[in-house]
């Protein structure tokens, strides 16, 4: 996944980002990051950092960063080569992942060639690597040809899960934290990416893109075998942890993403243009895992999305272009979350 490759497309859409009113979920908002491209930040175990990726001065493309919840202490992570996304702490609280193409080279990897249409690029140099939280890789996790990246952790089970092409298609997987123990979880032919457990780890959420005809597989089949894929046509699926009994609770024909269990686990909070399909405009949105009961959660009208809890539940953080002062600035940002239920 390419989330700063969406950014950069939105934001030359968008223009400038807006502000509206603040919904009933969402309370006092705080901006943690001015300026350049940020996006994907998730919290640590104990709720006092953030890890996050940015294309910022000096580096053309994404890297890792570590803040602290407070916005404080900006600091490069990653290797300073390559392209990085999906950064994740270790429940230890002293370790990370992240997914890093700097083995494969130095400098960024060239962009999609928007000739196919908005595609992202899935880059075959991107594996996943466990470092320290100050930047010392200690392990590269991942070694099967193609991409893999898009790693979270269950900070419970300390189990890793990532979408990974080691089986000739986009499929989600599973390891430990060493990297071992391997297993593929989806089988269906087309894109499974972003997947989060639940907290006790007992449920899966992603987003997918299955092709239904022949020419919509020809498609995905031939921009796959080019490292790319088209996003914009996603749906959020809910499984059991081990992949089975999974189920479609979304059926809108746009793109939905970014999504993460409640901290209860009842529900998923979640990044869609629904409400707009086919254009830019991005909000987020509560659903019930069977699909029911959904419920717009921001309207502050450009892109919103990347919402994480915070492990107390008392704050999100998601990344928007709100009051952007420049057509390609994406800043993070944390919000009081006021649970109705």
């Amino acid at each position: 996944m390419k989330p700063s490759l969406l950014l950069l497309f939105l934001a030359t859409a968008l223009g400038l980002g807006q502000s509206t009113h603040t919904p009933s979920y969402v309370g006092e908002i705080r901006q943690l990051t001015h300026g350049g491209e940020n996006a994907e930040a998730y919290w640590s175990p104990d709720g006092k950092r953030l890890i996050f990726q940015s294309t910022r001065p000096p580096y053309s493309c994404d890297q890792e960063f570590i803040m602290n919840a407070d916005g404080s202490d900006q600091h490069l992570v990653s290797t300073g080569k390559g392209r990085t996304t999906c950064g994740y702490f270790l429940p230890d609280n002293k370790h990370i992942i992240y997914a890093s193409t700097h083995l494969a080279a130095d400098a960024c990897p060239a962009d999609p060639d928007r000739s196919k249409g908005y595609v992202w690029g899935v880059f075959p140099g991107y594996d996943i690597f466990l470092a320290t939280d100050d930047g010392k890789i200690e392990k590269r996790l991942t070694n099967a040809p193609g991409y893999d990246a898009e790693g979270t952790i269950n900070f419970k089970s300390g189990q890793i899960v990532y979408t990974s092409l080691a089986s000739g298609d986009l499929d989600l997987w599973t390891m430990r934290p060493d990297g071992s123990g391997k297993k593929q979880l989806t089988r269906t032919a087309g894109y499974d990416g972003g997947p989060v457990f639940s907290r006790d780890g007992k449920k899966l959420v992603w987003r997918a893109n299955y092709p239904k005809t022949p020419a919509e597989m020809d498609r995905y089949k031939t921009l796959l075998s080019e490292n790319l894929t088209a996003p914009m046509k996603m749906e959020l699926m809910v499984a059991d942890a081990d992949g089975s009994n999974a189920k479609q609770i979304t059926n809108f024909g746009c793109a939905s993403f970014a999504p993460t269990f409640t901290p209860d686990g009842k529900r998923i909070l979640f990044s869609s243009n629904k409400q707009a399909c086919d254009t830019r405009k991005f909000e987020l949105y509560l659903i019930n895992l069977d699909g029911t009961n959904l419920e717009q959660v921001t309207n502050f009208g450009g892109f919103t999305a990347f919402p994480e809890f915070s492990p107390d539940g008392k704050t999100i953080v998601f990344a928007s272009d709100r009051d952007a002062k420049t057509p390609y600035e994406f800043n993070i940002f944390t919000a009081a979350w006021r649970n109705k239920r």
